[in-house]
């Protein structure tokens, strides 16, 4: 960051939050942590509940117009009375550090992009860093959420892997899952891929953040009896968590770049 800041290029990252979800707090607050650890400017816009599209879509166009903003989020899920196409259609593409925006999930499909979304990118790294080609391999993606699934396996396409997206409607989903040497569950559902849905020596990845019967923070897979089959699995807390929040500070200082 100092040899940024020495060339006159100083990242800064606006994050929207719209009223008190507490899930999304504990998000906003990881994310502006990351930013002071790392040296990127941050500014939060916390707004009621109340806030109206119109007033919303006034201040990304604000931030829009702000030189020192180079990037741009605003925190999901949004109240219901908010459209959230017409929030993400009013951010620039260049400062959509979720990558979020039409022009940046074409950009993802086509392979020529200038952000990936966070947690799929994070995804990619873990993969990465731990020695793992997805080339040649089955990739079962089990979710197909704009944020998370679709993205995720354009990504593993993009690695060459060979790719199945599965979701609600899916037959015989564990025959399915039992086949992927790469398997991603990002359905938001606690415990639910189990054991006899993995494959011996498979790489599992879990997405998931849900709470348990007894309120503690869990995944979308039942890793106390997955980890054993696993070659690789990711823990919840502390897998792909940490990755999304380090790849949103990359974004952010792409953004700056561009």
């Amino acid at each position: 960051m100092a040899e940024l800041q020495g060339k006159g290029i100083n990242p800064g990252l606006a994050v929207i939050i719209v009223g008190d979800d507490p899930a999304s707090r504990v998000y906003v607050n990881n994310k502006k942590k990351a930013c002071a650890e790392i040296g990127i400017y941050s500014e939060e816009h916390a707004l009621p509940a109340e806030t109206t599209e119109a007033e919303l879509i006034s201040l990304i166009h604000t931030l829009n117009g702000r030189k020192e903003i180079s990037g741009i989020l605003c925190q999901l899920p949004l109240p219901k009375h908010i459209c959230e196409e017409n929030v993400l259609l009013a951010i620039d593409p260049k400062k959509d550090v979720d990558a979020f925006h039409p022009v940046n999930v074409g950009k993802i499909m086509i392979g020529d992009y200038d952000f990936l979304p966070c947690t799929p990118a994070g995804v990619m790294e873990l993969i990465k860093e731990s020695g793992i080609d997805p080339a040649g391999k089955e990739c079962v993606v089990v979710g197909r959420s704009n944020i998370v699934g679709k993205p995720q396996a354009m990504l593993l396409l993009h690695a060459h892997g060979t790719v199945t997206i599965c979701h609600s409607r899916t037959k015989n989903l564990s025959e399915v899952t039992r086949r992927a040497d790469i398997l991603v569950a990002a359905v938001g559902k606690a415990n639910f891929i189990t054991s006899d849905m993995v494959k011996d020596g498979a790489v599992v990845i879990d997405v998931g953040m849900n709470r348990n019967s007894e309120g503690k923070l869990c995944g979308d897979v039942d890793f106390e009896n997955v980890k054993d089959k696993c070659a690789a699995i990711t823990p919840v807390p502390g897998g792909v968590g940490p990755m999304t929040i380090a790849m949103l500070m990359k974004n952010t200082v792409r953004a700056a770049l561009l």
